[in-house]
């Protein structure tokens, strides 16, 4: 078993409206600079992006009705990295949820960094999706 962070943020958004917007691919930069600030690209089944930690691919699930993001990043050692992402009701907004799992060998000061970064990208998100509020 490893490590786990459940790093939430909450979102005056309707989840419909949270999710359409997080789960495209095309807006992660966005909102994810922890992942990508390039645009990104097909190629086959995954998504293509320059990362702070060098060339990624990135698989989604399929696209869903309960709020499942998750996607697994492939790095160029050939390494694959899940994160499960979800967004469920919360009141009249959504509760925006990614869960860092931390990876075998990393530190606790990477771990920490992880979880710094991950804040920052849902912070990002937030802010994106409450000031474009209809």
């Amino acid at each position: 078993m490893h490590d786990v962070k459940h790093i939430s943020v909450s979102i005056l958004r309707p989840p419909a409206d949270v999710f359409a917007f997080a789960s495209n691919p095309t807006n992660l930069p966005q909102w994810a600079a922890g992942l990508t600030n390039s645009e990104l690209y097909r190629e086959g089944d995954a998504w293509v992006a320059q990362s702070p930690f060098g060339r990624v691919r990135i698989r989604f699930v399929e696209n869903n009705s309960f709020g499942v993001m998750d996607h697994d990043v492939e790095l160029e050692s050939g390494l694959v990295v899940h994160n499960p992402m979800r967004v469920v009701p919360n009141g009249e907004g959504s509760e925006f949820t990614f869960t860092l799992i931390r990876q075998p060998g990393m530190s606790d000061e990477d771990f920490e960094h992880d979880r710094q970064t991950v804040e920052s990208d849902l912070a990002t998100l937030k802010t994106i999706l409450e000031r474009d509020t209809p």
